[in-house]
């Protein structure tokens, strides 16, 4: 840490110390116990972004400050305007935040950081290679890093990566790692279904969010190439039977479906195969086939399948699914409350 008030380089800086209302009539009810070597570092810091001085000093300053307080935002955005007005090579800063990033797992301010740097068309015209080595590595850390996910789908749709066969072969890799991982699953679907030019209107599912859409229609693509439903239906249920208990795939299955426009009832009887004689091996097929039955007017055979997830599979949701039975109409409401059989189809 340096020491300011004593550098010759800090002399013709006066520092702006922290008003935290001591000073004043009205004393704060607790105030910050900042160690000195902080409160020095962020008096100078003030003091050059009062001044709106872009240099190399001021840029040493905000990492000696990020160093003590990575949380501190104000200090990253003056940063990054550090950078631009030096002209400074963003791929040595890159490297300096892998070091940062890797030690502040959990930090967003580091992750809006490179957002910006990489926005610059102007240093990075097209995507660089080692960021995706970069992410795979933070990944390794914590596969499930919210920040880092939602970087990721900003890259893809900054530079147009969802064709890119890395970022698929990347995510295959995290859900072999872990087939639980729905933020994985998430990326996932939004490279293949996801909406990409929004300009255009076979570009993606455009709809998702039209207020002016019916619901029916929601998540539908304009488009649909059957040849990649078919392959994620078969992955999904590659994964299903790896952990069949695991919601992820079984909902990433009903969004491929609908956004294919398919019912439900192409999967009744891969998920009649995990209810059988009274054995069930997941809830979610389950409830995947009180759906069919419902969607098919079996008002009855979906209210006992909803009955199984309330009284054995899933009670701790036991007013959800009275809420779901009561739904179907009263006469598939007054089902026996205990079921002794599982109707699935032969």
């Amino acid at each position: 840490m340096g020491d300011y008030s004593n550098n010759t380089e800090w002399a013709d800086v006066t520092p702006i110390e922290l008003d935290d209302g001591a000073s004043s009539d009205a004393m704060p009810l607790a105030t910050i116990a900042y160690p000195p070597e902080y409160l020095e570092a962020t008096a100078y810091l003030r003091a050059v972004m009062a001044a709106n001085e872009m240099s190399e000093r001021a840029l040493k300053l905000t990492q000696d400050v990020i160093s003590m307080n990575p949380a501190h935002y104000t200090v990253w955005i003056y940063r990054a305007k550090l950078l631009f007005a030096l002209d400074k090579d963003l791929n040595e800063e890159l490297s300096w935040l892998n070091d940062v990033s890797l030690k502040y797992l959990k930090n967003y301010q580091i992750w809006h950081h490179r957002q910006v740097l990489l926005s610059s068309k102007a240093h990075f015209p097209t995507f660089p290679p080692k960021e995706a080595d970069f992410l795979m590595e933070m990944f390794a850390q914590d596969s499930k890093n919210y920040h880092v996910w939602t970087y990721r789908h900003w890259l893809v749709r900054h530079f147009k990566l969802w064709d890119q066969p890395r970022e698929l072969e990347d995510v295959e890799a995290l859900l072999k790692a872990d087939v639980r991982n729905n933020s994985a699953w998430n990326h996932r679907y939004m490279l293949r279904f996801g909406p990409r030019d929004l300009s255009s209107p076979d570009a993606g599912m455009v709809n998702a969010g039209d207020m002016a859409t019916a619901p029916t229609e929601k998540g539908r693509l304009p488009m649909v190439d059957e040849d990649v439903v078919d392959g994620e239906l078969k992955f999904a249920q590659e994964a299903i039977l790896r952990a069949p208990e695991n919601r992820s795939p079984w909902w990433y299955a009903r969004g491929v479906l609908r956004a294919a426009g398919r019912g439900l009832e192409e999967w009744e009887e891969f998920a009649a195969g995990f209810v059988s004689e009274g054995a069930v091996k997941s809830s979610h097929a389950v409830e995947w086939l009180a759906d069919v039955f419902a969607e098919n007017g079996g008002a009855e055979e979906a209210a006992r399948m909803l009955t199984l997830l309330k009284e054995e599979y899933d009670p701790i949701r036991k007013n959800y699914w009275d809420y779901r039975i009561g739904k179907l109409g009263q006469g598939a409401a007054d089902v026996d409350s205990k079921v002794t059989s599982v109707p699935v189809k032969a």
